[in-house]
C-alpha cells in the first residue's frame, strides 16, 4: 500500500505529517520501542538471541527506514525481512500480540492521535502479514485461523 494511500476510517499520512510526523519521530517510536522490547520478559529474548549487542544500532537504523518507507514513502528501506522471521522457530501469536501491545504503548505515548493510529493500523497490518507468512512456511492450515487478539501493555 502506498503511504498515502489509507483504508476507510484510517488516517493518512498526509494527516500524520500535519501532525509532525517525520523521520526524527519514526526514528524516536524505533528507538523508544526497542528499548522496550529489549526488556520484555517474552520477545526480549527472541530479539537477545538473534541481535548482538553491538548490531542493536545498525538494526534500529534498519528498523527506521523500514518505518520511513512505510509511512513517509523515503525509499530508505531494501531489506528481506520475511525469511528472517520465518526462521524464528519460537515464534507463536503470543509473541506477536506483545509485539503489537508495546507498539501501540509506544506510538501512543509518543506521537499525535492521528499519527499514533496509522502507525497501529500500519503496525496490525505487518503483524497479520507475518503471522500468515509464517504459518504457510510452516504449513499450518489457515482456513479458520481467527486475526490476532489486542493484549494490553504489561
Amino acid at each position: 500500500m502506498s503511504p498515502s494511500l489509507s483504508r476507510a476510517g484510517e488516517p493518512t499520512t498526509d494527516e500524520a505529517i500535519a501532525e509532525g510526523l517525520d523521520e526524527a519521530m519514526v526514528r524516536r517510536v524505533v528507538h523508544h520501542f526497542y528499548d522496550l522490547v529489549r526488556a520484555d520478559p517474552l520477545i526480549g529474548p527472541v530479539f537477545h538471541a538473534r541481535i548482538a549487542e553491538g548490531h542493536w544500532p545498525e538494526h534500529r537504523e534498519k528498523i527506521t527506514a523500514f518505518w520511513s518507507s512505510a509511512l513517509l514513502g523515503t525509499r530508505s528501506y531494501s531489506g528481506k525481512p520475511m525469511p528472517k522471521h520465518q526462521a524464528i522457530e519460537e515464534l507463536e501469536d503470543a509473541h506477536f500480540r506483545r509485539w503489537l501491545a508495546i507498539f501501540r504503548h509506544t506510538v501512543t505515548e509518543l506521537c499525535p492521535e492521528r499519527t499514533a493510529a496509522l502507525f497501529i493500523a500500519r503496525s496490525e497490518r505487518v503483524a497479520e502479514a507475518f503471522r500468515m507468512n509464517i504459518a504457510m512456511h510452516r504449513g499450518d492450515i489457515l482456513t479458520f485461523r481467527p486475526p490476532l487478539t489486542r493484549e494490553e501493555f504489561p
